[in-house]
Protein backbone atom coordinates (compact mmCIF):
# COMPACT_ATOMS: atom_id res chain seq x y z
CA UNK A 1 0.00 0.00 0.00
CA UNK A 2 1.36 3.40 -0.95
CA UNK A 3 1.22 5.86 1.93
CA UNK A 4 0.61 9.48 1.14
CA UNK A 5 3.07 12.02 2.50
CA UNK A 6 0.69 14.98 2.51
CA UNK A 7 0.01 15.37 6.21
CA UNK A 8 -0.73 18.42 8.30
CA UNK A 9 1.99 20.70 9.56
CA UNK A 10 3.28 19.75 13.01
CA UNK A 11 4.22 22.24 15.72
CA UNK A 12 6.23 21.27 18.79
CA UNK A 13 7.00 23.37 21.85
CA UNK A 14 9.48 23.21 24.67
CA UNK A 15 8.34 20.75 27.34
CA UNK A 16 9.36 21.80 30.84
CA UNK A 17 8.19 20.40 34.17
CA UNK A 18 5.30 18.56 32.55
CA UNK A 19 4.01 21.57 30.61
CA UNK A 20 4.34 22.91 27.08
CA UNK A 21 6.10 26.26 27.14
CA UNK A 22 5.61 28.76 24.35
CA UNK A 23 8.54 30.60 22.79
CA UNK A 24 8.62 34.02 21.19
CA UNK A 25 9.93 32.66 17.91
CA UNK A 26 9.85 29.46 15.88
CA UNK A 27 11.87 27.89 13.09
CA UNK A 28 10.50 25.90 10.18
CA UNK A 29 11.58 22.36 9.33
CA UNK A 30 11.41 21.62 5.64
CA UNK A 31 11.00 18.27 3.89
CA UNK A 32 14.43 17.35 2.42
CA UNK A 33 12.70 15.56 -0.46
CA UNK A 34 10.74 18.71 -1.27
CA UNK A 35 12.17 21.77 0.52
CA UNK A 36 9.18 23.93 -0.43
CA UNK A 37 7.04 21.82 1.92
CA UNK A 38 7.17 22.81 5.59
CA UNK A 39 6.79 19.69 7.72
CA UNK A 40 6.52 21.59 10.97
CA UNK A 41 7.76 24.25 13.36
CA UNK A 42 9.90 24.04 16.46
CA UNK A 43 10.71 26.75 18.99
CA UNK A 44 13.79 28.78 19.67
CA UNK A 45 14.22 28.08 23.36
CA UNK A 46 15.78 30.91 25.33
CA UNK A 47 18.69 30.53 27.71
CA UNK A 48 16.33 31.36 30.58
CA UNK A 49 13.93 28.58 29.55
CA UNK A 50 16.84 26.16 29.41
CA UNK A 51 17.75 27.11 32.97
CA UNK A 52 14.13 26.56 34.03
CA UNK A 53 14.21 23.09 32.47
CA UNK A 54 17.44 22.24 34.30
CA UNK A 55 16.02 23.47 37.58
CA UNK A 56 12.82 21.47 37.02
CA UNK A 57 14.89 18.34 36.40
CA UNK A 58 16.94 19.01 39.53
CA UNK A 59 13.78 19.44 41.58
CA UNK A 60 12.22 16.26 40.21
CA UNK A 61 15.41 14.31 40.87
CA UNK A 62 14.98 14.68 44.64
CA UNK A 63 11.93 12.43 44.60
CA UNK A 64 12.50 10.42 41.41
CA UNK A 65 15.79 8.97 42.68
CA UNK A 66 13.87 7.50 45.64
CA UNK A 67 11.47 5.47 43.46
CA UNK A 68 11.93 1.72 43.23
CA UNK A 69 13.49 0.10 40.19
CA UNK A 70 10.23 -1.80 39.75
CA UNK A 71 8.25 1.43 39.39
CA UNK A 72 10.73 2.87 36.90
CA UNK A 73 10.58 -0.27 34.76
CA UNK A 74 6.77 -0.37 34.85
CA UNK A 75 6.55 3.24 33.68
CA UNK A 76 9.09 2.67 30.90
CA UNK A 77 7.24 -0.43 29.67
CA UNK A 78 4.03 1.59 29.42
CA UNK A 79 5.90 4.21 27.39
CA UNK A 80 7.21 1.50 25.08
CA UNK A 81 3.67 0.30 24.40
CA UNK A 82 2.53 3.85 23.64
CA UNK A 83 5.38 4.32 21.16
CA UNK A 84 4.56 1.02 19.52
CA UNK A 85 0.90 2.04 19.20
CA UNK A 86 1.89 5.33 17.56
CA UNK A 87 4.61 3.84 15.36
CA UNK A 88 3.05 4.56 11.97
CA UNK A 89 2.44 8.22 12.77
CA UNK A 90 5.97 8.60 14.14
CA UNK A 91 7.49 6.88 11.11
CA UNK A 92 5.61 9.12 8.67
CA UNK A 93 6.71 12.25 10.53
CA UNK A 94 10.31 11.03 10.68
CA UNK A 95 10.37 10.29 6.95
CA UNK A 96 8.99 13.71 6.11
CA UNK A 97 11.35 15.72 8.29
CA UNK A 98 14.45 13.60 7.82
CA UNK A 99 14.28 12.12 4.32
CA UNK A 100 14.54 8.49 5.43
CA UNK A 101 12.62 6.01 3.29
CA UNK A 102 9.74 4.43 5.19
CA UNK A 103 11.50 1.09 5.69
CA UNK A 104 14.49 2.90 7.18
CA UNK A 105 12.31 4.95 9.53
CA UNK A 106 10.58 1.77 10.70
CA UNK A 107 14.05 0.31 11.25
CA UNK A 108 14.95 3.20 13.52
CA UNK A 109 11.85 2.63 15.65
CA UNK A 110 12.68 -1.09 15.74
CA UNK A 111 16.20 -0.43 17.08
CA UNK A 112 14.88 2.15 19.57
CA UNK A 113 12.28 -0.20 21.03
CA UNK A 114 14.69 -3.13 21.03
CA UNK A 115 17.10 -1.11 23.18
CA UNK A 116 14.40 0.20 25.49
CA UNK A 117 13.08 -3.32 26.05
CA UNK A 118 16.57 -4.66 26.68
CA UNK A 119 17.18 -1.89 29.21
CA UNK A 120 13.91 -2.71 30.99
CA UNK A 121 14.73 -6.43 31.05
CA UNK A 122 18.23 -5.93 32.42
CA UNK A 123 17.94 -2.86 34.64
CA UNK A 124 16.96 -4.65 37.86
CA UNK A 125 19.90 -7.05 37.76
CA UNK A 126 22.43 -4.54 36.40
CA UNK A 127 21.56 -1.91 39.01
CA UNK A 128 21.25 -4.32 41.95
CA UNK A 129 23.58 -3.87 44.91
CA UNK A 130 26.65 -6.07 45.01
CA UNK A 131 27.08 -7.41 48.52
CA UNK A 132 30.24 -9.27 49.59
CA UNK A 133 30.79 -10.92 52.96
CA UNK A 134 34.52 -11.44 53.51
CA UNK A 135 37.19 -11.90 56.18
CA UNK A 136 37.39 -8.17 56.80
CA UNK A 137 33.65 -7.62 57.16
CA UNK A 138 31.04 -6.69 54.55
CA UNK A 139 31.13 -4.43 51.49
CA UNK A 140 28.14 -3.12 49.59
CA UNK A 141 28.56 -1.59 46.13
CA UNK A 142 25.48 0.33 45.05
CA UNK A 143 24.87 1.99 41.69
CA UNK A 144 23.44 5.40 42.50
CA UNK A 145 21.86 7.83 40.02
CA UNK A 146 24.06 10.75 39.02
CA UNK A 147 21.47 13.54 38.86
CA UNK A 148 20.43 15.78 35.98
CA UNK A 149 21.47 14.50 32.54
CA UNK A 150 21.82 16.89 29.61
CA UNK A 151 21.14 14.79 26.50
CA UNK A 152 22.02 16.25 23.10
CA UNK A 153 20.97 14.12 20.15
CA UNK A 154 21.89 14.36 16.43
CA UNK A 155 19.78 14.47 13.29
CA UNK A 156 20.77 11.24 11.57
CA UNK A 157 19.00 8.84 13.98
CA UNK A 158 17.07 11.34 16.09
CA UNK A 159 14.78 8.86 17.85
CA UNK A 160 17.23 6.01 18.41
CA UNK A 161 19.94 8.37 19.63
CA UNK A 162 17.52 10.08 22.01
CA UNK A 163 16.06 6.89 23.49
CA UNK A 164 19.56 5.43 23.87
CA UNK A 165 20.01 8.15 26.51
CA UNK A 166 16.50 8.56 27.91
CA UNK A 167 15.81 4.92 28.79
CA UNK A 168 18.91 4.09 30.83
CA UNK A 169 19.08 7.53 32.44
CA UNK A 170 15.53 7.27 33.79
CA UNK A 171 15.77 3.60 34.73
CA UNK A 172 18.87 4.41 36.76
CA UNK A 173 16.93 7.11 38.66
CA UNK A 174 18.16 10.24 36.92
CA UNK A 175 16.19 13.08 35.36
CA UNK A 176 16.91 14.49 31.92
CA UNK A 177 16.84 17.57 29.70
CA UNK A 178 16.82 16.59 26.03
CA UNK A 179 17.88 18.85 23.18
CA UNK A 180 17.06 17.38 19.74
CA UNK A 181 18.90 18.53 16.62
CA UNK A 182 17.31 21.41 14.68
CA UNK A 183 17.75 19.31 11.52
CA UNK A 184 15.32 16.64 12.82
CA UNK A 185 13.52 17.85 15.93
CA UNK A 186 9.90 16.85 15.39
CA UNK A 187 9.68 13.05 15.67
CA UNK A 188 12.22 12.94 18.50
CA UNK A 189 10.14 15.50 20.40
CA UNK A 190 6.97 13.48 19.91
CA UNK A 191 8.64 10.31 21.20
CA UNK A 192 10.13 12.14 24.20
CA UNK A 193 6.71 13.51 25.10
CA UNK A 194 5.13 10.06 24.79
CA UNK A 195 7.69 8.77 27.27
CA UNK A 196 7.22 11.82 29.51
CA UNK A 197 3.50 11.11 29.73
CA UNK A 198 4.31 8.06 31.85
CA UNK A 199 6.67 9.85 34.23
CA UNK A 200 6.27 12.55 36.90
CA UNK A 201 6.60 16.20 35.88
CA UNK A 202 10.19 17.35 35.52
CA UNK A 203 11.67 13.90 34.99
CA UNK A 204 11.84 14.50 31.22
CA UNK A 205 12.20 17.98 29.76
CA UNK A 206 12.71 18.96 26.11
CA UNK A 207 14.33 22.17 24.91
CA UNK A 208 15.54 23.45 21.55
CA UNK A 209 17.80 26.23 20.43
CA UNK A 210 21.29 27.13 19.36
CA UNK A 211 24.65 27.76 21.00
CA UNK A 212 23.25 29.61 24.04
CA UNK A 213 21.10 26.65 25.03
CA UNK A 214 23.88 24.17 24.31
CA UNK A 215 26.32 26.09 26.48
CA UNK A 216 23.80 26.24 29.33
CA UNK A 217 23.17 22.50 29.17
CA UNK A 218 26.88 21.70 29.18
CA UNK A 219 28.05 24.21 31.78
CA UNK A 220 25.21 24.69 34.29
CA UNK A 221 26.30 23.49 37.76
CA UNK A 222 23.05 21.55 38.32
CA UNK A 223 23.80 19.34 35.29
CA UNK A 224 25.92 16.43 36.49
CA UNK A 225 26.19 14.36 33.30
CA UNK A 226 26.32 15.09 29.58
CA UNK A 227 25.26 12.49 27.02
CA UNK A 228 26.11 13.70 23.52
CA UNK A 229 26.05 12.11 20.09
CA UNK A 230 27.44 14.19 17.26
CA UNK A 231 30.54 15.61 15.67
CA UNK A 232 34.01 15.58 17.20
CA UNK A 233 34.43 19.34 16.70
CA UNK A 234 31.29 20.07 18.74
CA UNK A 235 32.43 17.63 21.42
CA UNK A 236 35.60 19.66 21.96
CA UNK A 237 33.47 22.70 22.81
CA UNK A 238 31.34 20.56 25.15
CA UNK A 239 34.40 19.28 26.99
CA UNK A 240 35.62 22.85 27.50
CA UNK A 241 32.21 24.04 28.71
CA UNK A 242 31.95 21.12 31.13
CA UNK A 243 35.45 21.48 32.52
CA UNK A 244 34.56 24.16 35.08
CA UNK A 245 32.26 21.76 36.95
CA UNK A 246 33.98 18.44 36.01
CA UNK A 247 30.90 16.73 34.63
CA UNK A 248 30.56 13.05 33.83
CA UNK A 249 30.36 12.58 30.05
CA UNK A 250 29.39 9.98 27.49
CA UNK A 251 30.39 11.17 24.01
CA UNK A 252 29.62 9.10 20.90
CA UNK A 253 31.34 11.00 18.12
CA UNK A 254 32.37 10.75 14.49
CA UNK A 255 33.81 7.75 12.77
CA UNK A 256 35.61 7.08 9.50
CA UNK A 257 34.80 3.40 9.59
CA UNK A 258 36.76 1.09 7.32
CA UNK A 259 35.64 -2.12 5.63
CA UNK A 260 38.56 -4.45 4.84
CA UNK A 261 38.19 -7.24 2.28
CA UNK A 262 40.77 -9.98 2.60
CA UNK A 263 42.10 -12.17 -0.19
CA UNK A 264 39.86 -14.96 1.15
CA UNK A 265 36.66 -12.95 0.58
CA UNK A 266 34.34 -14.52 -1.99
CA UNK A 267 33.47 -11.78 -4.49
CA UNK A 268 30.89 -14.12 -6.05
CA UNK A 269 28.82 -14.02 -2.85
CA UNK A 270 25.91 -11.81 -3.95
CA UNK A 271 24.41 -11.57 -0.47
CA UNK A 272 27.72 -10.35 0.93
CA UNK A 273 28.05 -7.77 -1.84
CA UNK A 274 24.53 -6.58 -1.07
CA UNK A 275 25.44 -6.26 2.62
CA UNK A 276 28.42 -4.02 1.92
CA UNK A 277 26.39 -1.82 -0.44
CA UNK A 278 23.74 -1.39 2.27
CA UNK A 279 26.53 -0.76 4.79
CA UNK A 280 27.68 2.15 2.62
CA UNK A 281 24.37 3.74 1.62
CA UNK A 282 21.71 2.99 4.26
CA UNK A 283 20.19 6.29 5.47
CA UNK A 284 21.94 7.88 2.46
CA UNK A 285 25.29 7.20 4.12
CA UNK A 286 24.42 9.38 7.12
CA UNK A 287 25.22 6.98 9.96
CA UNK A 288 28.18 7.31 12.32
CA UNK A 289 28.92 3.57 12.12
CA UNK A 290 28.45 3.13 8.37
CA UNK A 291 31.36 1.82 6.25
CA UNK A 292 32.89 5.01 4.84
CA UNK A 293 36.12 3.72 3.25
CA UNK A 294 36.71 0.33 1.68
CA UNK A 295 40.05 -1.46 1.36
CA UNK A 296 40.23 -4.50 -0.94
CA UNK A 297 43.14 -6.90 -1.39
CA UNK A 298 44.74 -6.20 -4.75
CA UNK A 299 44.33 -9.81 -5.91
CA UNK A 300 40.51 -9.46 -5.89
CA UNK A 301 40.23 -5.70 -6.39
CA UNK A 302 39.13 -5.55 -10.05
CA UNK A 303 36.53 -8.29 -9.68
CA UNK A 304 35.33 -6.76 -6.42
CA UNK A 305 34.70 -3.40 -8.09
CA UNK A 306 32.80 -5.07 -10.92
CA UNK A 307 30.57 -7.08 -8.57
CA UNK A 308 30.12 -4.10 -6.25
CA UNK A 309 28.77 -1.93 -9.07
CA UNK A 310 26.39 -4.72 -10.09
CA UNK A 311 25.10 -5.09 -6.52
CA UNK A 312 24.79 -1.33 -6.04
CA UNK A 313 22.86 -0.86 -9.25
CA UNK A 314 20.43 -3.59 -8.17
CA UNK A 315 19.78 -2.23 -4.67
CA UNK A 316 20.07 1.57 -4.94
CA UNK A 317 16.86 3.27 -6.03
CA UNK A 318 16.88 7.01 -5.28
CA UNK A 319 13.50 8.59 -4.78
CA UNK A 320 10.72 9.92 -2.59
CA UNK A 321 10.91 8.44 0.93
CA UNK A 322 7.20 7.59 0.68
CA UNK A 323 7.67 5.58 -2.52
CA UNK A 324 7.88 1.91 -1.45
CA UNK A 325 10.40 1.30 -4.24
CA UNK A 326 12.86 3.82 -2.78
CA UNK A 327 15.91 2.51 -0.94
CA UNK A 328 17.91 5.77 -0.77
CA UNK A 329 16.32 9.13 0.02
CA UNK A 330 17.68 12.67 0.01
CA UNK A 331 20.49 14.02 2.15
CA UNK A 332 18.96 15.51 5.30
CA UNK A 333 19.96 19.14 4.76
CA UNK A 334 21.48 21.49 2.20
CA UNK A 335 24.65 22.10 4.20
CA UNK A 336 25.43 18.39 4.34
CA UNK A 337 24.68 17.91 0.66
CA UNK A 338 27.10 20.69 -0.25
CA UNK A 339 29.79 19.25 2.02
CA UNK A 340 29.56 15.75 0.52
CA UNK A 341 29.36 17.10 -3.01
CA UNK A 342 32.47 19.16 -2.30
CA UNK A 343 34.42 16.07 -1.26
CA UNK A 344 33.43 14.25 -4.45
CA UNK A 345 34.36 17.22 -6.64
CA UNK A 346 37.68 17.55 -4.82
CA UNK A 347 38.41 13.87 -5.46
CA UNK A 348 37.70 14.33 -9.18
CA UNK A 349 40.07 17.30 -9.33
CA UNK A 350 42.75 15.11 -7.76
CA UNK A 351 42.32 12.55 -10.54
CA UNK A 352 39.89 10.08 -8.98
CA UNK A 353 37.30 8.25 -11.04
CA UNK A 354 33.74 8.83 -9.82
CA UNK A 355 31.12 6.26 -10.82
CA UNK A 356 27.41 7.07 -10.27
CA UNK A 357 25.41 4.21 -8.78
CA UNK A 358 21.79 3.16 -8.79
CA UNK A 359 18.64 4.36 -10.45
CA UNK A 360 16.94 7.73 -10.07
CA UNK A 361 13.22 6.93 -9.89
CA UNK A 362 11.92 10.43 -10.64
CA UNK A 363 14.26 13.02 -12.16
CA UNK A 364 11.96 15.94 -11.30
CA UNK A 365 11.73 14.80 -7.66
CA UNK A 366 15.52 14.35 -7.60
CA UNK A 367 16.17 17.88 -8.82
CA UNK A 368 13.81 19.58 -6.38
CA UNK A 369 15.10 17.90 -3.21
CA UNK A 370 18.41 17.63 -1.35
CA UNK A 371 19.37 14.57 -3.35
CA UNK A 372 22.78 13.28 -4.32
CA UNK A 373 23.26 10.25 -6.51
CA UNK A 374 25.39 7.68 -4.67
CA UNK A 375 28.90 7.37 -6.05
CA UNK A 376 31.83 4.98 -5.98
CA UNK A 377 35.22 6.71 -5.96
CA UNK A 378 38.23 4.88 -7.43
CA UNK A 379 41.89 5.69 -8.08
CA UNK A 380 42.19 8.09 -5.15
CA UNK A 381 45.13 8.43 -2.80
CA UNK A 382 44.88 6.92 0.68
CA UNK A 383 45.32 10.38 2.20
CA UNK A 384 42.87 12.34 0.03
CA UNK A 385 40.15 14.20 1.97
CA UNK A 386 37.42 11.86 0.70
CA UNK A 387 39.27 8.98 2.38
CA UNK A 388 40.50 10.53 5.64
CA UNK A 389 37.47 12.70 6.42
CA UNK A 390 34.06 11.44 7.52
CA UNK A 391 31.88 12.00 4.44
CA UNK A 392 28.53 11.29 6.15
CA UNK A 393 26.80 11.02 2.80
CA UNK A 394 26.23 8.80 -0.25
CA UNK A 395 29.77 8.32 -1.51
CA UNK A 396 32.46 5.75 -0.77
CA UNK A 397 36.12 5.41 -1.85
CA UNK A 398 37.47 1.94 -2.65
CA UNK A 399 41.23 1.40 -2.49
CA UNK A 400 43.48 -1.65 -3.07
CA UNK A 401 45.99 -2.91 -0.51
CA UNK A 402 48.81 -5.41 -0.83
CA UNK A 403 49.25 -6.98 2.61
CA UNK A 404 47.78 -6.97 6.11
CA UNK A 405 50.52 -4.82 7.58
CA UNK A 406 49.73 -2.07 5.07
CA UNK A 407 45.97 -2.12 5.62
CA UNK A 408 46.29 -2.23 9.41
CA UNK A 409 48.48 0.87 9.22
CA UNK A 410 45.99 2.63 6.93
CA UNK A 411 43.16 1.75 9.29
CA UNK A 412 44.87 2.71 12.53
CA UNK A 413 46.42 6.00 11.41
CA UNK A 414 42.95 7.58 11.39
CA UNK A 415 42.09 9.95 14.25
CA UNK A 416 38.84 7.98 14.53
CA UNK A 417 38.07 4.48 15.75
CA UNK A 418 34.34 3.90 16.06
CA UNK A 419 33.60 0.73 14.10
CA UNK A 420 35.26 -1.35 11.41
CA UNK A 421 34.54 -4.53 9.52
CA UNK A 422 36.66 -7.35 8.13
CA UNK A 423 35.40 -9.62 5.36
CA UNK A 424 36.79 -13.06 4.46
CA UNK A 425 37.32 -16.43 6.11
CA UNK A 426 36.18 -16.07 9.69
CA UNK A 427 39.45 -17.16 11.30
CA UNK A 428 41.50 -14.79 9.12
CA UNK A 429 39.05 -11.93 9.67
CA UNK A 430 39.04 -12.28 13.47
CA UNK A 431 42.84 -12.44 13.50
CA UNK A 432 43.10 -9.15 11.64
CA UNK A 433 40.24 -7.58 13.62
CA UNK A 434 42.23 -7.99 16.86
CA UNK A 435 44.85 -5.59 15.45
CA UNK A 436 42.43 -2.77 14.61
CA UNK A 437 41.83 0.26 16.79
CA UNK A 438 38.03 0.38 16.92
CA UNK A 439 35.27 0.13 19.49
CA UNK A 440 33.46 -2.52 17.45
CA UNK A 441 34.69 -4.69 14.59
CA UNK A 442 32.15 -6.72 12.66
CA UNK A 443 32.92 -9.84 10.67
CA UNK A 444 31.42 -10.27 7.18
CA UNK A 445 28.86 -7.56 7.79
CA UNK A 446 28.93 -3.90 8.80
CA UNK A 447 27.02 -0.91 10.15
CA UNK A 448 23.50 -1.42 11.56
CA UNK A 449 23.43 -4.97 10.18
CA UNK A 450 26.10 -5.90 12.72
CA UNK A 451 24.78 -3.90 15.69
CA UNK A 452 23.81 -5.80 18.85
CA UNK A 453 22.28 -3.66 21.60
CA UNK A 454 23.21 -6.28 24.21
CA UNK A 455 26.86 -5.27 24.00
CA UNK A 456 28.68 -1.96 24.59
CA UNK A 457 29.11 0.48 21.72
CA UNK A 458 31.56 3.38 21.50
CA UNK A 459 34.85 4.42 20.00
CA UNK A 460 38.61 4.70 20.27
CA UNK A 461 40.52 8.00 20.05
CA UNK A 462 38.47 10.95 18.73
CA UNK A 463 35.42 8.75 18.17
CA UNK A 464 34.29 9.25 21.72
CA UNK A 465 34.42 8.68 25.45
CA UNK A 466 32.51 5.90 27.19
CA UNK A 467 30.08 3.29 25.93
CA UNK A 468 26.37 3.01 25.20
CA UNK A 469 24.17 -0.08 24.79
CA UNK A 470 24.65 -3.25 26.80
CA UNK A 471 24.91 -3.28 30.58
CA UNK A 472 27.56 -0.54 30.34
CA UNK A 473 24.99 1.66 28.62
CA UNK A 474 22.89 1.50 31.78
CA UNK A 475 25.72 1.74 34.29
CA UNK A 476 27.14 4.82 32.59
CA UNK A 477 24.24 6.75 34.16
CA UNK A 478 25.27 5.75 37.68
CA UNK A 479 28.04 6.33 40.17
CA UNK A 480 29.48 3.46 42.17
CA UNK A 481 28.89 3.99 45.87
CA UNK A 482 30.96 1.72 48.12
CA UNK A 483 29.68 1.10 51.65
CA UNK A 484 32.21 -0.65 53.87
CA UNK A 485 31.27 -2.41 57.13
CA UNK A 486 34.66 -3.55 58.51
CA UNK A 487 34.99 -6.03 61.37
CA UNK A 488 37.98 -4.19 62.78
CA UNK A 489 36.77 -0.66 63.34
CA UNK A 490 40.13 0.76 64.53
CA UNK A 491 43.52 0.64 62.88
CA UNK A 492 45.62 -2.10 64.52
CA UNK A 493 48.71 0.08 65.05
CA UNK A 494 47.12 3.08 66.80
CA UNK A 495 48.21 3.31 70.46
CA UNK A 496 45.67 3.62 73.26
Amino acid sequence: MTIQADQETVTVEAFINGQHVKSLSQLAKENPANPTEIVGYFPVTTKEQAVTAIEAAAGAFKTWKQTSIGERITRMRKAIEKIRAAENDIVHLLSREHGKPLYDAHGEIFVSLMWMEFACNEAASVLADEVQEHDHGKTIVSYDPIGVVAAISPWNYPIALSTIKIAPALLAGNTIVLKPSPYAPLAAAKVAEIIASEFPAGVINVVYGDADVGVELTSHPLVTKIAFTGGTATAKHIIKAASETIKDMTLELGGNDAAIFLESFDVQDERAMRRIVISNFLTTGQICMIAKRVYVHRSIYNEFVEKYIEAANRWIRIGDPFDPNTTVGPVNNLKQREYVNGLVEDAQKRGAKVIPLGQILDQKQFEQGYYLQPTLVLDCDAHDPIVVEEQFGPTVPVLPFDDEEQVIKLHNESIYGLTSSVWGKEEDAISLARQLEAGTTMINTAAVQGLDVRFPFGGFKQSGIGREYGAEGILTYTEKHVINVPKMLDLPYIPE
